[in-house]
């Protein structure tokens, strides 16, 4: 029998709304510098993240980190971020 290999979160979380044409500019973007794998947060319906995030959507956090990058932004930007800048 194999031992289970506990899952890992990505480090990279963004924050968005559904229906939302910022979310989708940045997705793009993020496609666009093949960023590594992220966990999408839609902050709808969570009152604390709508708090912390509602007008600033999309965001884009590094959990390893703690630094969060608001959009807008564009690929020059993104890299510079990931690239821990």
């Amino acid at each position: 029998m194999l031992d289970a290999v506990p899952a890992v979160a990505p480090a990279l979380t963004l924050f968005q709304r559904d229906d939302c044409h910022l979310c989708d500019l940045a997705l793009a973007v993020l496609a666009q510098v093949r960023a590594p794998e992220f966990e999408s947060v839609f902050i709808d319906s969570d009152e604390v993240l709508e708090a912390r995030y509602g007008v600033r959507v999309p965001v884009l956090r590094d959990e390893t980190r703690g630094a969060e990058l608001d959009w807008p932004f564009d690929a020059q930007a993104l890299q510079l971020f990931l690239a821990g800048g």
